[in-house]
């Protein structure tokens, strides 16, 4: 299981706006068929899935500037791929929480 933290960024369009863009993004990820979870924060799309897998949609996020009339796309990926156990974004989020609770 691997999470990856993507950020897609159209470059030399007429607006400062990528909305529009995220939010086709988010449709290629909700019409997918391939098993995986995601997230949208405020900064980037988290995905969670089988590493293979992400890599895969990662490719086809990527391309959905270009089919939109964007020429030039500058997409940013980071990847963690623990081999050790399972560990889910929610898996993540509770653990800091729980530290956040231990120090109250």
């Amino acid at each position: 299981m691997a999470i990856a933290d993507v950020t897609v960024i159209p470059i030399g369009t007429n607006t400062t706006s990528v909305s529009s863009v995220v939010a086709e993004i988010h449709r290629v990820l909700e019409d997918t068929e391939k098993e995986i979870k995601y997230e949208l924060t405020p900064m980037s799309t988290i995905i969670e899935g089988e590493l293979s897998v992400l890599l895969e949609i990662i490719k086809e996020i990527h391309e959905v500037p270009f089919k939109l009339g964007i020429n030039r796309v500058a997409t940013n990926v980071r990847i963690d791929d623990r081999r050790d156990k399972i560990v889910t974004m929610e898996d993540k989020r509770n653990s800091v929480q729980s530290k956040m609770n231990s120090m109250k």
